[in-house]
């Protein structure tokens, strides 16, 4: 089975009122707990690349890592460039074969975000690719996207609305108050659900983006501080949020931060526990075993896209 676009995910999930995990990859383990996961859960899985992990692991490499993927499992896989902040790295993707890109023009004046994001859907559209924008801005950092919270801003409606119809981009990621990276909130966490609730009817049946959306789960938090530096006052989006948001159209939800703590705290505690050992596979077969259980836990207990692929 080839790569897929998001288009047919996206129908599926919103109308059966779930979404589907959008999950960071950077090396091979990170792509085999993922996709094991998604094997073991018969769910659909778009796997996603950064400029900063296209920088760490060379795009070439995480291709074929991908297509390894797919020929293994035979699982529908769309590979999805996260973040792209100009239309070069977008166009480069698309024609190194990615199905889908994010062009992130929300740093940019309304009229700037609209003409950049038409670009690329123009140049993606007519290659069989699928396009992803951002309106609004996230508070947070997740490689070169560095936003403070002064600058956040969430997403106004009535521009969503405009700018869907002026760039025909096929989903939209909004900000109703998650962030990027593992400090989210100041006091008790709130998503803007009336916001969401009046961009969804405003947009019926199109596909809603949540970005920022790991919830920094307090196990994996407790065992990076255990074995390691420790993670101070580290606070993610609660669960239940995010299930509430996929029931109201939030068709992709993005997962980054929970990857690196899985993976993270599963190395400080065997390398810890095991000082003596120092083959790479002793600690990483561990630590993607962590990332598998953690991917299937919000397969089927946030996310809702277990069994739907």
């Amino acid at each position: 089975m080839p790569l897929v676009t998001s288009k047919e995910m996206f129908k599926k999930a919103y109308q059966g009122k779930y979404a589907v995990g959008a999950f960071n990859v950077n090396n091979m383990e990170i792509i085999q707990g993922i996709v094991e996961a998604a094997q073991e859960e018969k769910a659909p899985l778009i796997l996603q690349v950064s400029a900063g992990a296209r920088k760490y692991a060379k795009p070439v490499y995480l291709k074929k890592l991908v297509e390894a993927a797919i020929e293994d499992t035979g699982l529908p896989i769309v590979l999805h460039l996260d973040h792209g902040e100009d239309f070069e790295i977008c166009k480069a993707c698309i024609d190194d074969g990615f199905t889908s890109v994010m062009i992130d023009g929300s740093k940019h004046p309304f009229e700037e975000n609209i003409e950049l994001t038409k670009r690329v859907v123009d140049y993606a559209h007519k290659r069989g690719a699928v396009v992803e924008a951002e309106l609004g801005r996230l508070a947070g950092i997740e490689d070169a996207v560095k936003v403070s919270e002064q600058d956040a801003i969430f997403t106004d409606p009535d521009e969503a609305v405009e700018f869907v119809e002026r760039t025909g981009v096929d989903s939209l990621a909004i900000a109703i108050g998650t962030s990027h990276g593992a400090y989210k909130f100041k006091g008790e966490p709130r998503l803007d659900f009336d916001r969401l609730e009046k961009i969804s009817n405003m947009l019926p049946g199109f596909p809603i983006v949540l970005h920022g959306a790991s919830s920094v789960l307090p196990e994996f938090v407790e065992l990076c501080n255990k074995y390691g530096g420790e993670i101070p006052g580290a606070q993610g989006v609660p669960e239940n949020m995010l299930r509430k948001a996929a029931e109201m159209g939030v068709c992709k939800i993005n997962i980054d931060t929970d990857l690196r703590l899985a993976m993270t705290a599963s190395v400080r505690k065997h390398l810890a526990e095991n000082p003596s050992h120092f083959d790479p596979r002793q600690y990483l077969k561990p630590a993607r075993d962590a990332i598998k259980d953690m991917v299937v836990h919000k397969m089927r207990n946030v996310l809702g896209c277990s069994k739907k692929a």
